[in-house]
């Protein structure tokens, strides 16, 4: 007799997909891209915020604890606010700067359901940095922790901004109220305002390869089908184990992600948060990262789910291997916007007595999604960041614009239901990197005769350390802004456990001290910005034909310094 076929992956997304099943795709215009869109998508936002009202436990911040209907509510008073006191319409910019505190969440859901478009700003950004985002994006109004408003005190006037003060822990001036306080009078309902799916609803800025950061804007429509992508992937590998629709299955423990990235990332907003809702998976937030402190919390909190990049998830794996803790909650172990190296991927495996290693690759501009792999395909392929996802479509091309065949490298380009509408008022960086709808990503990659992806470098100009992209010329513009510097080269140099850190080499006119030039840098870039390596010549900086400074070449020059083969 002969051995019956299993289904494959791709067979699951089809039968998954299909007319009347929940995951049903059909095609249709986004931002006048024929794009495949899942049917039963929540609407917008808004609504799905709606739908997941309940009594189950959502949200929990050390001692606090708050259930889906408790943070629907308090959002409600908050949408209130922003309309009543604030003028705030549709379309209207209102930004977020805090901790991973219930009330980031809380502002979040308040804006994106009144049809506002909600500003998630980088908590790490010193003075300089937030003035430009809320100055770029045209900011109403900010939410903001003491830490953030201490760094816009100063200029919120100068910008005619608003703001809503988050567990003030000083006296701020009068026209600064605590966010609870000014609305607690306001009723629990949420305001209606019509907006549609492909209305712009978050501006998230991301490190591009020169100057400031770019504010990539998605719609309600590129948020929830990324969503819908992640449900999707994990749907279709339970159709491929069970060879078909999976029976009903009972888990051990109820969902729970450990929450020790920021929320104004991706992978902390779409990932783990918004990923919870239809889940109904309880977020137990950290302050910041804290390995011990993590693994006491997936300990006591009975956590099933941790995405972080490569350098948390390694902390996790050595700390683990040591640890009298029990983790056996633990059932996935994801993980995104650095590479792995393969110790690591098979060390989850090896240390965590229920957990398999999953990541994948996306972009700010992806909303978090593009491929993804995990389990026994990754245990396989710990180079590879996976196979694409159903309503997006990649290709790799060369450097004159051609298609490119399996196995060849080239640049990655991508398109399709979860890509962002564009760069806010940047017509320069829409033109460079749209071909089209397809978007040029930067990276290095080729695909694999089974479509799984390598990356293998990138073009664009940037260090990636510990999952933050940090566009070197924007530190070259900040090393510049000191008195003594003429030339600066900033570059990427390989760290363990962060994938990269800083690299810099300038030429001054005078004697510069290190100490006192990253003194100086402080003032103007947040402090994961600052390189770590800073090498100091005597003479103007090597060149090109082109006129350009030969960087690769003091790359390697640093990297011999540094014993670095």
């Amino acid at each position: 007799m002969s051995k019956a076929i299993k289904i494959t992956r791709n067979q699951a997304i089809k039968d998954l997909t299909s007319p009347g099943r929940p995951f049903e795709l059909s095609r249709m215009e986004v931002f006048g891209d024929s794009c495949l869109v899942f049917k039963n998508a929540p609407f917008t936002l808004g609504q799905l915020f709606e739908d997941s009202r309940s009594d189950a436990e959502f949200y929990v911040y050390e001692h606090e604890r708050y259930t889906f209907e408790q943070v629907y509510l308090l959002s409600c008073k908050v949408a209130q606010l922003l309309i009543s006191e604030y003028g705030v319409v549709k379309g209207d910019r209102v930004a977020i700067s805090m901790r991973n505190y219930p009330e980031w969440v809380v502002a979040f859901q308040a804006i994106t359901s009144i049809g506002a478009i909600a500003v998630c700003m980088n908590a790490l950004w010193q003075t300089e940095e937030m003035e430009y985002g809320l100055s770029h994006a045209g900011v109403k109004v900010l939410l903001a922790d003491q830490e953030r408003i201490d760094r816009v005190i100063s200029i919120y006037h100068d910008l005619n901004l608003k703001v809503l003060a988050i567990r003030p822990q000083k006296s701020l001036p009068g026209d600064i109220p605590e966010l609870h306080k000014a609305a607690s009078s306001f009723d629990a309902s949420m305001p209606f305002v019509l907006h549609e799916a492909d209305d712009d609803a978050t501006i998230l800025y991301t490190s591009g390869s020169t100057g400031h950061p770019k504010g990539v804007v998605s719609s309600h429509r590129n948020v929830i089908n990324a969503l819908l992508s992640w449900e999707l992937d994990f749907a279709a590998k339970q159709y491929v184990i069970f060879d078909g629709d999976p029976p009903e299955q009972e888990f051990v423990y109820p969902p729970a992600v450990l929450l020790g990235i920021p929320l104004f990332h991706v992978a902390g907003s779409h990932s783990v948060l918004l990923a919870s809702y239809r889940h109904q998976r309880r977020v137990v937030a950290m302050y910041k990262w804290d390995v011990e402190v993590g693994t006491e919390l997936i300990e006591r909190e009975r956590i099933t789910s941790f995405t972080a990049p490569a350098a948390m998830t390694g902390d996790l794996v050595d700390v683990a291997r040591d640890s009298n803790r029990d983790l056996s909650s633990l059932i996935n172990v994801g993980g995104g916007g650095a590479p792995r190296a393969p110790e690591q991927v098979s060390g989850i495996a090896e240390t965590f007595v229920n957990a398999l290693p999953g990541t994948g690759w996306g972009m700010t501009e992806t909303n978090a999604i593009g491929t993804g792999i995990a389990g026994e395909d990754y245990l396989e392929r710990p180079s590879s960041s996976g196979r694409p996802s159903a309503i997006l479509e990649v290709a790799i091309i060369d450097e004159h614009g051609n298609h490119l065949p399996k196995g060849e490298k080239g640049e990655l380009i991508i398109r399709g239901t979860s890509m962002f509408r564009e760069y806010w008022d940047r017509p320069d960086a829409n033109a460079e990197t749209f071909i089209g709808r397809w978007f040029r990503t930067g990276d290095v990659a080729y695909l694999d005769d089974e479509d799984f992806l390598y990356i293998v470098d990138r073009i664009k100009d940037l260090v990636i350390r510990g999952g933050e992209n940090i566009g070197c010329g924007e530190v070259e513009a900040g090393l510049l802004a000191h008195d003594d510097v003429i030339e600066a080269s900033v570059y990427g140099v390989p760290d363990k456990r962060l994938g990269e850190e800083i690299g810099a080499t300038i030429y001054g006119i005078n004697p510069i001290q290190e100490d006192q030039l990253r003194s100086f840098l402080l003032g103007h870039l947040a402090k994961f910005k600052i390189p770590k390596y800073i090498h100091l010549s005597s003479d103007p900086l090597p060149r090109v034909a082109s006129g350009k400074i030969a960087k690769r070449v003091l790359r390697d020059q640093a990297y011999t310094k540094l014993g670095i083969a």
